[in-house]
């Protein structure tokens, strides 16, 4: 493999794909990507994983409310520890059937228990084929199917390459554990933390003080989400007129062959042209399966940003709860000065408009008061440094976080358009091919 920069961390690519033979290497997966950005010492370093195959299954129990049996696809999940060992999986191979849902239930753990992490997403439930002009693929299409078994290798296999969520045992237990895991998972309690999750990324606030480097890192987001989409989309127009005008090349395939049965000279050179063309208007298939697997790749990163704005949200929501500890603080102090005399009251009070009625109050009501004010003021206080504590940690590991996020971008979007390159290279040179075959038989003629 050639590098292209001459960076040891850049992507690289085989420089025989741009030579003239023929390259048969699929591209790359996400999974792929993923082994590109492992460090030493994570999980994947040590432990291949992967989603082998699906099955197609019918519920024997559950039926839908229309009196339907339940319908599902499952993926087998394989892992074999290689010889260095692994980070408490044992030995050996072991393979174990999941459905979606629990994909998605693995990944709702890790974005709540990691509120800090950008949490790799996973693939889309339903996917949109724009270039085929369908809004939707059917759900047990066995290329959506396939397409999506790549995804969900692809998301096991980034956690298994990320230093912090590789080490989780719930993720371990995902990987080797077929039934009990899901009472594993909810015995930690993580759905009551994800509904009051749901509530505060839901609320409407203000800050006072909003940290620039968050607002910078969610409003790169929302432009890295515009970029990609509008990216895709040029790409769907592109590949939606290029696959028409291959289908629309068999056309000559069928008048060449039909020609060459009344001609006895260019006969033979008729026929083969006709098989040429047949051929230019089948190839591009192939090709614009390999095209979508990158664009897949490229779409993953739209997801990649919600999950960038995720945590965002949350460095928002501690930022208020911090906010809102140094107001409360600041009122309950202001309250004992007042009590004490050494603060104007700046409001109507019922404590005001009480003295005013019944007189000023006595010392030991005072007293009472300051002393349940100064217990309360404590508690502030431990609160705000307790917030403040939180805030400022979540701080720390989020940056760390983003960084390591930026370097995956960078590496991962480098070779994402390395090989679209390399793709239309191929497709190009496929052309020139069948066309210079197209020149000989017609001087052969």
């Amino acid at each position: 493999m050639a590098d292209v920069t001459g960076d040891p961390s850049a992507p690289s690519y085989d420089s025989e794909l741009l030579s003239d033979q023929q390259d048969t290497s699929g591209p790359t997966s996400i999974g792929d990507l993923a082994r590109i950005a492992a460090k030493d010492g994570t999980l994947l370093e040590q432990v291949e994983i992967c989603v082998t195959e699906q099955e197609k299954r019918t519920g024997a129990a559950r039926t839908t409310s229309m009196g339907m049996k339940d319908v599902y696809t499952v993926y087998l999940v394989e892992t074999r520890v290689k010889e260095s060992g692994g980070q408490g999986l044992g030995e050996g191979h072991t393979s174990l059937w999941r459905r979606y849902s629990e994909f998605e239930l693995l990944r709702n753990y890790l974005v709540v228990t990691y509120s800090y992490v950008i949490v790799p997403p996973l693939p889309e439930k339903r996917m949109t084929l724009m270039w085929q002009q369908m809004s939707t693929v059917d759900n047990f299409d066995a290329d959506f199917i396939e397409r999506r078994r790549v995804g969900l290798e692809g998301f096991l296999q980034r956690v298994g390459a990320h230093q912090t969520l590789c080490e989780d045992g719930i993720f371990h237990g995902f990987l080797q554990k077929e039934d009990s895991w899901k009472e594993a998972v909810h015995a930690t309690g993580f759905q009551a933390k994800q509904d009051s999750r749901l509530k505060s990324l839901n609320a409407s606030f203000r800050l006072k003080k909003p940290d620039r480097k968050f607002e910078d890192l969610k409003n790169y987001a929302s432009e890295l989400q515009g970029n990609i989409t509008a990216v895709l989309k040029v790409r769907a127009k592109l590949v939606d007129r290029l696959y028409g005008i291959h289908k629309i090349h068999g056309n000559y395939g069928r008048v060449f062959s039909e020609w060459s049965g009344i001609e006895q000279e260019m006969g033979d050179g008729l026929q083969s042209a006709g098989h040429f063309m047949d051929a230019y208007k089948d190839y591009i298939d192939d090709y614009m399966n390999e095209e979508e697997q990158i664009a897949d790749q490229l779409k993953e990163y739209i997801y990649f940003a919600d999950a960038l704005k995720s945590v965002c949200r949350k460095q928002e929501v501690l930022q208020y709860e911090l906010e809102k500890a140094g107001d409360l603080l600041a009122a309950k102090t202001l309250q004992k000065e007042q009590v004490m005399g050494n603060a104007p009251s700046r409001s109507f009070s019922l404590r005001g408009m009480r003295s005013k009625i019944f007189g000023p109050e006595s010392q030991e009501s005072k007293d009472a008061q300051t002393k349940v004010l100064e217990e309360q003021i404590e508690e502030c206080e431990q609160h705000l440094k307790q917030a403040t504590q939180e805030t400022e940690a979540f701080i720390e590991s989020a940056l760390v976080e983003v960084e390591r996020f930026k370097k995956q971008r960078t590496t991962d979007l480098k070779e994402i358009f390395i090989n679209y390159a390399i793709l239309q290279i191929k497709i190009s040179k496929r052309g020139i091919a069948v066309w210079t075959n197209m020149k000989d038989c017609f001087q052969k003629m």
